[in-house]
């Protein structure tokens, strides 16, 4: 993935940090954030130059923001399968779903899709999103599916519906910058069908395979059980990361 960073560096000109930069939850955001300088107080740097934005980077380096009065956004794992090097099975692309379920692409209208998605991430899940399900879904699902917060949605999503055409599970596969990304598996945990996010991702992953692609990543939280069906499906931990909120310079400890 080709990336635009942006060094910072000491008033002697030394690197102290670099990122890619963005935004999220409408602040400014470095993302991938490096330390470049082991002996500098890479913390108290980001405190004076970075007051009010979110940073994600190493979880060490967040504790010590967090420390200072910075706020947890997010704790997360990073996964990749490799699609070549290790090839899902054959049969992965034309997986079964339960019986009265069948796959239909994800092009439906986000309403259609909302139902689902929100139950999957109810209060209590550690991916809960706080405000109304209104904001939920013109702040949050809408635009994923518009392709406005990672990238375009990729023909290997899919949904799952049952047999009165309702949208009971999904999987919304996104092109991040020429990769493969898994932005939501997602089931509605009142429908049951206990075991069908892994049906999805095998069904994913086969057809991204077929398709060419080289690998699939997707991002976990701590505490996220779902974990454990990534790594039973081939997906290996590249990086972990804590993302925090900067606290404003009149709010800092």
């Amino acid at each position: 993935m080709a990336e635009d960073w942006v060094v910072k560096r000491s008033a002697d000109g030394e690197p102290v940090l670099r990122y890619v930069p963005g935004e999220r939850e409408g602040r400014p955001w470095a993302d991938l954030l490096e330390v470049l300088d082991a002996s500098a107080d890479a913390a108290g740097y980001i405190r004076a130059e970075l007051p009010g934005w979110v940073v994600s980077g190493p979880p060490a380096l967040g504790q010590e923001l967090v420390a200072h009065g910075a706020r947890v956004l997010r704790h997360a794992h990073t996964f990749r399968r490799d699609l070549r090097a290790d090839p899902p099975p054959a049969d992965w692309a034309g997986t079964p779903l339960r019986e009265g379920l069948r796959a239909v692409p994800c092009d439906r209208a986000p309403e259609e899709v909302f139902e689902a998605w929100r139950a999957a991430f109810a209060p209590g899940h550690v991916d809960h999103y706080p405000v109304s399900d209104a904001e939920s879904l013109t702040e949050r699902l809408t635009p994923l599916l518009e392709g406005k917060v990672i990238g375009p949605v990729l023909p290997s999503s899919l949904l799952a519906v049952d047999a009165e055409d309702r949208v009971v599970a999904g999987l919304i596969l996104t092109d991040r910058d020429g990769l493969p990304w898994v932005a939501d598996v997602f089931r509605h945990p009142e429908r049951g069908y206990r075991g069908l996010g892994a049906d999805l991702l095998r069904r994913t992953l086969g057809d991204a395979a077929a398709r060419g692609h080289a690998d699939v990543t997707l991002v976990v939280s701590e505490g996220n059980p779902a974990r454990r069906v990534y790594e039973s499906l081939g997906f290996l931990l590249q990086e972990t990361s804590l993302t925090v909120v900067v606290p404003d310079a009149a709010q800092a400890v």
